[in-house]
């Protein structure tokens, strides 16, 4: 049986597991993450825990920036190379939330973070129907 890690990331393993630029909050190397989440969808965020989590999206406008700091979201990634505008990079400035983007793709980006221990906001996961695939 596979023993499936579950760990905390720092924003500067995040950074280079993605090979991400920051574009704010580069002072915060060494915050955690707790967990990950993708969606493209800020509703979303604001229905699940996603306090001290990090947030995956391929969205890039000043909602995003928003939305992350009403859900206590503690860095936001902008997936397939987009890059932030400048009034998100300013709010998310303001509100010290780390801001980065990567150029891999949101599935690959989920994978690659899961294969370094970091898992999703899952209160809960279901018992596997067949051995756990360690990802």
């Amino acid at each position: 049986m596979t023993v499936i890690e579950n760990k905390q990331l720092t924003l500067s393993e995040i950074k280079e597991v993605l090979r991400a630029k920051i574009f704010a909050g580069e002072d915060k190397p060494d915050i955690t993450v707790k967990a990950g989440t993708a969606s493209d969808l800020m509703s979303d965020m604001l229905t699940g825990k996603t306090s001290g989590v990090v947030l995956l999206t391929g969205l890039c406008n000043v909602q995003v920036i928003r939305t992350a700091v009403i859900a206590d979201v503690s860095a936001v990634i902008l997936v397939r190379g987009k890059r932030p505008t400048q009034e998100m990079i300013h709010q998310a400035t303001e509100h010290g939330l780390p801001l980065l983007s990567t150029p891999f793709t949101m599935f690959t980006s989920c994978g690659r973070l899961c294969a370094k221990g970091l898992r999703g906001v899952e209160e809960k996961a279901p018992a596997p129907a067949v051995p756990p695939y360690g990802c």
